[in-house]
């Protein structure tokens, strides 16, 4: 009998923040029974960063070097394979509850189509069973039928009053079972009824992603100032001086993107302020998990636990704090260490810990496998199947690869900021136990000795002593995207016996 298939991504949620790893601070008790009956896979890496490049990676098995979706508003392009378009040829009617932040290619589309005017599409291939998108209009028409005398924008996420910082602690309007979570995991518990077969859901869940408030009790549950250390100088101006990029994303972000209703700039806030943001982002993250919790429920009750498999993952993480930042974006380890939980379908589920480093171009390989059917283009990502079972895969990638384009095609912006061509706005990351290697197409590259600085605020790269890492490295990087590259017709061969393809050839 065909498993049933569960995909979950909670949106920006860093790959540290799991009570099973052993964080200090955040409690996860649902995704950590998730992990003692699965397998969790510690050195998870997102593909790229933000939202859509992010997801493109999760959905194509590609890495952002040939989907090319370069930024959120980036189109897709329409001859990339997918893990829904894989589903509907394995027989399953793949149901979106969410979104997957997925810009359709417009060479498809009438110039009036209104899906021309919005990055938000949905994957093609997916059914959709609630939409959710980044105004958040469907919840908050839902809020409005509970009862809640709310405007109809996001101001609905906006704390504290008169005499309260910007920042703070205060909840919001709506309770803990009318959050932006609550309502996708409700439609999905009444969708899951109507299933008279096997079923394929993936559910996008937008926290906790800013604008950061919760409500009680999540609000207080962690003080501001519990947590680790941050990974940051201890002065905003050595962070700064590190690489321009890093002073760009360090100054040039707005507080209204991650606080509703605050003005100014988030290098106003002071590190009170930022401990505070932590606090909240914590209980974000276990509201979350207790939303999760009711699905898992829902699953054992209905006795499709064990022929459900689930994976709980995100798109890419958060900065929080760490270098004197917020959001995702960059080359900083925070903004792309994932967390990654999978428990197969079966009543034999194989739980443990898998160290390896993998990437969010592996799941839709993995998900193809369970569903025994194949991607129909090139895959840069691999299958866990092996680790699933116990095993381990040969010649596994011994390092973390990830991208990130930081071209404005709109405005300019960057390319202004950094006196570049967009083509140039980009870098590329290996990154293993020992070294981490930044390459940028325009800007000098990082170096970081992750053994003695694994906080990473040495740059190495222009250090003599360096010089034969930084090579090896560099060369190690250009191998990677050398090997690659598009094979989709690489392997085949036009032969008076007709077209060969032999791409297992290695």
């Amino acid at each position: 009998m065909k498993p049933n298939i569960l995909l979950i991504t909670a949106d920006q949620w860093r790959g540290d923040c799991l009570s099973a790893i052993g964080h200090p601070t955040v409690r996860t008790p649902h995704v950590d029974a998730l992990a003692a009956e699965g397998t969790l896979f510690r050195r998870h890496y997102a593909g790229a960063a933000p939202c859509s490049p992010a997801r493109a990676s999760i959905y194509t098995g590609l890495y952002q070097m040939n989907h090319r979706v370069c930024r959120n508003g980036t189109p897709l392009d329409a001859r990339f394979d997918n893990v829904a378009l894989a589903a509907r040829r394995a027989g399953y009617d793949p149901t979106l509850f969410g979104y997957t932040d997925v810009s359709p290619d417009p060479r498809r589309l009438h110039p009036n189509d209104p899906h021309l005017t919005s990055y938000e599409g949905v994957l093609p291939g997916f059914t959709v069973g609630q939409i959710l998108i980044e105004s958040e209009k469907q919840w908050l028409s839902w809020l409005r039928q509970r009862g809640h005398s709310i405007s109809a924008d996001r101001s609905v996420h906006q704390t504290g009053g008169p005499g309260l910082p910007d920042v703070n602690t205060m909840p919001p309007a709506y309770q803990a079972d009318e959050t932006q979570t609550a309502f996708m995991t409700d439609a999905f518990l009444r969708w899951l009824p109507e299933q008279d077969s096997n079923w394929f859901a993936h559910i996008s869940f937008l926290r906790p992603h800013p604008p950061f408030c919760v409500p009680e009790p999540y609000n207080s549950m962690y003080a501001p100032g519990d947590g680790p250390a941050y990974h940051r100088s201890a002065e905003r101006a050595a962070e700064s001086a590190l690489h321009p990029i890093v002073a760009y994303g360090m100054h040039g972000m707005q507080k209204t993107h991650f606080v509703a209703g605050a003005t100014g700039m988030v290098s106003d806030w002071n590190a009170a302020d930022f401990d505070r943001i932590r606090a909240i982002y914590y209980g974000m993250i276990t509201e979350v998990d207790a939303q999760f919790g009711r699905i898992v429920q829902a699953l054992k009750a209905s006795r499709q636990w064990d022929n459900t498999m689930v994976i709980f993952t995100s798109d890419h993480g958060e900065m929080m704090g760490d270098h004197w930042s917020l959001g995702k974006g960059g080359f900083f380890d925070a903004s792309y260490h994932l967390p990654l939980v999978i428990k197969p379908a079966g009543k034999k589920a194989r739980a443990g810990v898998v160290d390896h480093f993998t990437s969010a171009a592996d799941l839709m390989p993995t998900i193809c496998d369970y569903m025994e059917t194949k991607p129909e283009n090139h895959i840069d990502g691999a299958s866990l199947q092996a680790f699933l079972s116990g095993g381990s895969p040969e010649n596994w990638r011994d390092a973390a690869f990830w991208e990130f384009d930081f071209r404005d095609v709109v405005n300019g912006d960057q390319e202004w900021a950094f006196g570049l061509g967009s083509a140039e706005c980009n870098l590329a990351v290996i990154r293993d136990a020992d070294f981490k290697y930044v390459h940028f197409a325009g800007l000098r590259p990082l170096l970081f000795d992750l053994r003695s600085d694994p906080q990473e605020l040495v740059n190495r790269a222009e250090d003599p002593a360096y010089l034969g890492v930084r090579l090896t490295y560099a060369e190690k990087l250009l191998s990677l995207r050398a090997t690659h590259l598009d094979q989709t017709l690489a392997f085949t061969a036009l032969t008076p016996s007709g077209p060969v393809s032999r791409p297992t050839i290695s």
